[in-house]
């Protein structure tokens, strides 16, 4: 199981000393207990892939901002942990890869334009789930129906 994994890697990152690392699969593990306890449940991977992806969505958000401030030191601290989460979570998608399967979600509901966005956002977001971020889903399906 996937957290089991990550529990063994922090383990293994405290052992050598992986300061980075040990930061972030701590928050990681932190993420998942909360979740635990807000479910009132043990977490399968399903819900360790929602709390990553969670944790990458905020390290992207705090990489534009402080890249808007431009503070370099905390962009480039963010895309190691970024970059440490990814390990995680599924191979993603790439933005061809989304488009191609928006277009067949657009056929299947039989959306003709940018007001039915809500029906194909609806079908697409549980089949890309983890596999890709929220963001460019939108925007892959924006530029789809406006193009109708």
């Amino acid at each position: 199981m996937l957290k089991e994994r990550i529990s063994a890697d922090l383990r293994q990152a405290q052992k050598s000393g992986d300061k980075a690392r040990m930061t972030v699969l701590r928050l990681v593990v932190a993420g998942i207990k909360n979740a635990e306890i807000d479910k009132r449940a043990v977490l399968d991977d399903a819900g360790v892939i929602e709390v990553l992806t969670r944790e990458a969505k905020q390290h992207r958000e705090s990489i534009t901002e402080f890249a808007k401030g431009k503070r370099q030191d905390l962009v480039d601290r963010n895309e190691e942990e970024l970059a440490i989460l990814m390990e995680y979570l599924p191979q993603q998608m790439s933005r061809e890869e989304i488009r191609s399967l928006a277009r067949q979600v657009i056929e299947q509901v039989g959306a003709r334009g940018p007001a039915e966005k809500g029906k194909v956002m609806g079908q697409l977001m549980p089949q890309v789930k983890g596999k890709a971020d929220g963001q460019v889903v939108n925007e892959a399906v924006t530029e789809l129906l406006a193009g109708m």
